[in-house]
């Protein structure tokens, strides 16, 4: 076994959990704050050194007694197992998400000299490049067309002096309100003031509850928006954004254009809002109450044949129903139904249209250039026949379909890339802390990284929550570089979320700095040492 591939963990009784072969220590359960100790590269007095020059010396590692384990008693745990290793491996380009309220509503940079310090620390660990949100709340904010796209061109030339790439994501929905967002920036002011006369333009439940986080698909093609549609009104930011950064397009520094498709940026139903009370793992609830969606509904249940198929279904409960709580989700429920398998179909094919209606107006946009579309990772309940979660967001997934297949179908028709969440997410983990939402990220993440890969489109993808540990990174590793695939595939790149104060603590940045390296497939050098309040905790970390 070579140096490259050893990594050894080292810890008391009282930190250590039963470990079974391959031996594994998980990082998870410690909290982000607990963690101290400092690299030995950082000037503070290591733990220990291990033996880091054993390779080069000519010695066994495995037959070396090792520095750490001469400093522990003859009866407490010494725990090691391997790490694959990336070194040579294809590399994997690292982007890191800027915070959501870099820019501020007067479309001013927010701390620029702070921000300006974060960067070329991001920079220093060779860091690609950044992904910066474009919120339509902020540059059209008060006036239909007049775009105020300062505050970005300020930001622009910053990441640009530094020699970062950037990724643009087209912002088209409100911040605020979901996990991780900790600004408010609204829908454009003039359009609230429309949906103050005309709430429709919002997706709407069953029981009426409005949701202004994005306009509803049902608007597409309906002039409603001061005599323009909703197409249209993309489609204007978008030309006006690429008229506005020629150079950047030039240069090469915006290397992609993520379209925002829905909230949150995604292409999916706001089916799980926080702010009507839903919470993990709640089902979520069906979004197609607005008088334009329903008009479809009824529009094709006529087609169909069966005009009294044009409602919604009536027995699917609430946000935080279960599936088995429910008529429509529970096994052998109506989802599988005739009317279910139409309906299911219909709310689905919206959201394909959708996405396919908009990134065609964006290939007019940005001709020549890259775009995605963002997909979420809804993981709950995967384990179920129903998918229900999935189903409420959209993807019309079930256990007997494949939900996923035509969406990647859609991005191919457009040279789209798709963009994955939840990628750091083990199985095993939410199974300990949440048993009953029958969750199954690695096998979502599985299904749809086969779907985009089967229909040969780029394929990027991002963490769904904070991640500084080594076991969130090697998870993304393992999806990012599928270990003897035999076409070799690979993520086109993977985003980070996101830039905070907390990634960069010194005991954190570490950690990610050897991310980066994996990614980019650099061999490993030397190591690090932590420790941790509950004992003594020593964790050898390949450099």
């Amino acid at each position: 076994m070579s140096i490259s591939s050893i990594h050894t963990v080292v810890c008391r009784p009282v930190s250590v959990k039963k470990l079974g072969a391959p031996a594994r220590l998980s990082a998870r359960r410690s909290r982000v704050g607990e963690w101290r100790g400092a690299s030995t590269l950082s000037g503070a007095r290591p733990l220990v050194f291990a033996f880091a020059k054993a390779k080069q010396k000519g010695e066994s590692v495995e037959d070396r007694a090792s520095p750490i384990e001469d400093q522990l008693a003859d009866d407490e745990p010494f725990v090691h197992f391997d790490e694959r290793d990336f070194a040579g491996t294809a590399s994997v380009p690292v982007y890191v998400m800027l915070p959501l309220g870099v820019i501020d509503m007067n479309s001013e940079v927010v701390e620029p000299e702070v921000l300006l310090d974060q960067l070329r620390t991001l920079k220093s660990v060779n860091v690609d490049g950044v992904m910066v949100d474009c919120w339509w709340g902020i540059v059209e904010s008060h006036t239909p067309q007049v775009y105020n796209w300062s505050g970005y061109k300020k930001l622009f030339d910053m990441i640009r002096h530094l020699g970062l790439k950037l990724q643009v994501v087209l912002s088209f929905h409100e911040c605020g309100g979901n996990v991780g967002d900790d600004v408010h920036i609204q829908l454009p002011e003039w359009v609230r003031e429309i949906g103050q006369t005309n709430p429709d333009i919002y997706f709407t439940d069953r029981a009426g509850l409005r949701n202004s986080e994005c306009l509803t698909w049902g608007i597409d093609k309906q002039r409603v928006l001061r005599g323009r549609t909703a197409l249209e009104v993309y489609f204007d930011y978008m030309r006006s954004f690429r008229v506005e950064f020629d150079e950047f397009f030039e240069d090469k520094i915006i290397t992609e254009i993520e379209v925002g498709l829905g909230p949150c940026g995604e292409l999916r139903y706001p089916s799980y809002p926080a702010q009507h009370g839903w919470k993990y793992p709640g089902i979520g609830e069906f979004q197609c109450y607005d008088k334009y969606l329903m008009k479809s509904l009824k529009e094709a249940a006529e087609v169909r044949g069966h005009s009294f198929w044009g409602r919604g279904p009536d027995n699917t409960e609430s946000y935080n129903s279960t599936p088995h709580g429910t008529g429509f989700f529970r096994d052998g429920g109506d989802y599988d139904s005739y009317y279910g398998r139409f309906f299911l179909n219909w709310y689905s094919r919206v959201l394909i249209d959708h996405g396919d209606r908009v990134l065609s107006m964006a290939n007019l946009a940005f001709e020549g250039n890259s775009i995605a579309a963002k997909l979420s990772g809804i993981h709950w309940w995967y384990k179920t026949a129903s998918h229900a979660a999935e189903l409420t967001a959209g993807f019309y997934n079930p256990s007997n379909r494949d939900g996923y297949g035509p969406i990647a179908a859609m991005l191919k028709k457009h040279d789209a890339a798709l963009n994955f969440t939840c990628v750091e997410l083990r199985t095993l983990d939410q199974h300990e802390d949440f048993p009953e939402a029958l969750a199954d990220p690695e096998g979502l993440v599985w299904q749809v990284l086969n779907a985009a890969w089967d229909a040969n489109i780029p394929v990027a993808s991002e963490n769904a929550l904070p991640c500084y540990d080594r076991e969130g990174y090697n998870k993304i590793l393992e999806n990012a570089k599928p270990l003897n695939d035999p076409d070799g595939r690979h993520l086109s790149c993977f985003t980070y979320l996101r830039l905070n104060t907390t990634l960069l603590e010194p005991q954190n940045f570490v950690e990610f700095e050897r991310f980066v390296k994996r990614m980019h497939g650099i061999a490993l050098v030397g190591f690090v040492i932590f420790s941790c309040p509950q004992g003594f905790f020593c964790n050898v970390v390949l450099m």
